[in-house]
């Protein structure tokens, strides 16, 4: 009875974290391999004792251990090598707009050269636009009050038992994994039709519009019951843009990331 029930229990899943060249920690997952990216950022944090955005990378040893952006929780496994990398949220955000040129349009600089020799017209038909410039492209702007999005048939269910449960006895409502990604995953798909790099303010909004719609959600003894909140969409939107910028559907974070490395490679490297 003893052997067969201790072979029921699942062993830890054994994680190395790289924070740095000289800095390693030891993680074990004692219940198993979270569901959700979020999750696991979570887990990552609070274990090493970190703060701000950060990005995860695991060792692919299909690629001759190349680290690759973690995606998804299910290249995780037993002594997966993981690396964080630090994001910085205030990065400047560029996009490439392009620009139609009539065919009679007069010789201007900076748009296009004549080679007098060939004939030939060279045309640069993109420009570059500043942060401040690609926010006004945006249809819509932040809100007053942010509308939280409806969620998936089980979640809105369950959040709305939660709701009458939290009226008659203030009870908190217990999320699933499942349920915490889909809610996540709304909140950034809504977010991100308004702005690609939120403030610290504009999380704050979602996060007590949230709370202030599904009661359940609110976390007493945190700033406006909803900071947990606050700092999971900060998470999950960094690694929002990540997604987008891995999966090319977004021209507005790939030129911001081209950018970003471009001026991190103007400065000289650190001994």
């Amino acid at each position: 009875m003893y052997k067969s029930a201790m072979a029921d229990i699942e062993p830890p899943v054994r994680l190395l974290i790289i924070l740095n060249d000289d800095n390693s920690v030891r993680l074990e997952l004692r219940n198993g391999i979270p569901n959700s990216i979020e999750e696991l950022i979570e887990e990552v944090k609070n274990s090493c004792g970190l703060e701000g955005y950060i990005r995860l990378q695991y060792k692919d040893t299909d690629f001759g251990n190349t680290f690759v952006n973690l995606t998804s929780t299910h290249a995780i496994k037993d002594l997966t090598v993981i690396k964080v990398v630090e994001l910085d949220p205030d990065s400047t955000t560029v996009v490439l707009y392009p620009v139609e040129i009539p065919l009679n349009s007069t010789p201007t600089s900076g748009l296009y050269s004549e080679d007098s020799s060939s004939g030939s017209v060279n045309t640069d038909d993109t420009v570059l636009l500043s942060s401040s410039s690609s926010e006004s492209l945006r249809t819509q702007q932040w809100p007053k009050v942010f509308p939280i999005p409806v969620f998936s048939y089980d979640t809105e269910c369950q959040l709305q038992r939660g709701n009458a449960e939290y009226t008659k006895n203030q009870s908190r409502l217990t999320l699933s994994s499942k349920m915490l990604s889909d809610i996540l995953e709304k909140l950034a798909d809504k977010v991100y039709t308004y702005k690609a790099y939120p403030t610290d303010a504009d999380f704050s909004d979602v996060a007590e519009a949230l709370t202030s719609k599904h009661t359940c959600l609110k976390e007493p003894g945190s700033f406006n019951e909803s900071y947990g909140w606050k700092q999971r969409m900060k998470v999950k939107m960094a690694n929002y843009r990540t997604l987008l910028r891995a999966h090319g559907t977004s021209a507005e974070l790939a030129v911001n990331s081209l950018k970003t490395k471009s001026q991190e490679e103007s400065y000289p490297a650190k001994n």
